[in-house]
């Protein structure tokens, strides 16, 4: 059938309907093969997201991707088409086959929208024959041995952020215990790592000199799939129409501190820049390494510590539980067990880190030539796939009462493999966030120390409401309004 027999008769001989109506038929064309005909046209969602991307991008823009998805997903079941090229899963049993076997699947492209100043980082990068040298220059410094080695400098941030919240408490005033937590991880991180204090938790203003940087990347994740090329004229286009003197101002202070780290770190120094330097890096990219460590180390955990905060002011009989457990401890004398090894603080931080959604949102890789295989669901090559953390953790099969902050779920007489296989807070196999031992000892010495000093003691939401914190879904999460906070009485 020629061209002209799809056209109607008037078409022929007016060339401006024949324009119009060449890419429609086109379009029309497209729109009934990835419905009907595509490779994964047998995996169930609704209509728009399998004819057009835009559905997603959409979503991820305005910050409701996670909740939409998992909704999604109890309509549909554990397999919905996201896009015409996209599959969203919610059953942990792919975790093992995407991100841990063999070293799991290639990351998407659009990890790409993550680099910085023009560089690949070891998060960003995509190869990891890329990838490989340099986190294997800097992987001991996230070990358990290194982290012991520099417990007091650590200790002594935790205790610097907790005399701090103990100032603000005193004030009267509601106490933004999301900009104190992101005062200790940048600290925590810059102290173990650079060997350098960024000494946040000194900083006396509303907001830190780190956080406007910290949340231009974040809002990233706002166009996290677009192709790089859309993300970078877009990212070009933002930046000359919508100027941000705050932000810029706070890439210069961070700008400032990485340059002078890296430029007085000396050749053979064992800290961050200087093991990436004697891989022969350029500083331009060391500097890049670091900056992207900022932000990383920075966000999250804050999130996590200050939900921790949160949940506890909230549920006083569980504080009273937790601060038992640890004056038991500290009263224990040579019997004193490690932080990590206290059964109701574990259960504490490991819930916090279920419900906190610091990074709710997936994590998408392709599916390698072999294809995939799980629950007699066939998922051809090239497609791309990921798991939500908020599919899993909110869960109710596998965590009944999902919203609900109860950390006795995790006690070891009630944990169950499931759970055990669903928690999804740092990722999963070789590409797992490289800085989660780094960041779990955060959350258990500073929540030792805040419970320990009853910090919280007489703590309380703001005119006591207990509403949920509201976040923009995106990869890292953004708290709407940008504060988490307690006011304290008398």
């Amino acid at each position: 059938m020629a061209l002209h027999d799809l056209l109607p008769g008037n078409a022929i001989n007016h060339p401006l309907l024949t324009i119009l109506a060449i890419p429609t038929i086109l379009l029309l064309a497209r729109s009934i093969y990835r419905a009907i005909f595509h490779p994964i046209s047998h995996i169930p969602g609704p209509l728009v997201p399998k004819l057009t991307s835009l559905w997603l991008y959409y979503h991820a823009y305005i910050g409701d991707e996670a909740s939409t998805i998992h909704k999604l997903h109890e309509q549909y079941g554990p397999y919905v088409r996201v896009s015409p090229n996209e599959v969203d899963i919610s059953d942990a049993e792919a975790i093992a086959p995407i991100y841990v076997t063999r070293g799991g699947f290639t990351k998407a492209p659009c990890y790409a929208n993550f680099d910085i100043d023009g560089h690949k980082t070891i998060f960003s990068t995509t190869d990891m024959d890329y990838r490989k040298p340099r986190a294997t220059a800097v992987v001991s410094m996230f070990s358990t041995k290194s982290i012991r080695e520099n417990e007091a400098a650590i200790y002594g941030c935790v205790d610097r952020m907790v005399s701090r919240m103990q100032e603000e408490a005193k004030t009267g005033r509601p106490v933004n215990i999301l900009n104190i937590a992101r005062s200790l991880a940048v600290d925590a991180v810059s102290t173990h790592l650079f060997q350098e204090n960024y000494n946040a938790t000194a900083e006396k203003g509303n907001r830190l000199s780190v956080s406007a940087f910290v949340d231009a990347f974040v809002a990233v994740g706002r166009f996290f799939y677009l192709p790089n090329t859309a993300f970078t004229c877009l990212e070009w286009a933002l930046e000359k129409l919508v100027p941000d003197e705050h932000t810029a101002t706070s890439m210069e202070v961070v700008d400032k501190f990485v340059d002078n780290l890296v430029s007085s770190t000396p050749k053979g120094a064992t800290n961050y820049p200087g093991r990436l330097m004697a891989i022969g890096l350029e500083r331009s990219e060391v500097k890049a390494q670091c900056k992207d460590l900022i932000f990383a180390g920075t966000d999250s955990t804050g999130m996590n510590l200050a939900t921790i905060c949160r949940q506890l002011a909230l549920n006083s009989d569980k504080y009273e539980t937790l601060r038992t457990e640890l004056l038991t401890n500290a009263q224990a004398g040579e019997s004193r067990q490690d932080a990590q090894s206290l059964p109701y603080l574990s259960a504490v931080v490991k819930e916090a880190l279920r419900i906190s959604m610091a990074n709710p949102t997936r994590l998408p890789h392709i599916v390698p030539p072999a294809g995939l295989t799980l629950s007699n669901i066939t998922i051809p090559p090239g497609t791309i796939v990921g798991i939500s953390a908020y599919s899993l953790h909110f869960n109710p099969t596998v965590f009944p009462s999902p919203h609900s902050f109860i950390p006795e779920r995790w006690l070891p007489d009630q944990v169950t493999e499931e759970m055990g296989k669903s928690f999804f807070a740092f990722g999963a196999g070789s590409r797992a966030c490289i800085a989660r031992n780094l960041a779990m000892t955060e959350l258990y010495w500073a929540t030792e120390r805040i419970v320990e000093g009853d910090v919280l003691n007489g703590a309380r939401t703001p005119g006591g409401k207990e509403e949920k914190v509201e976040i923009y879904e995106w990869f890292n999460s953004s708290v709407k309004g940008e504060k988490i906070e307690l006011v304290w009485e008398g």
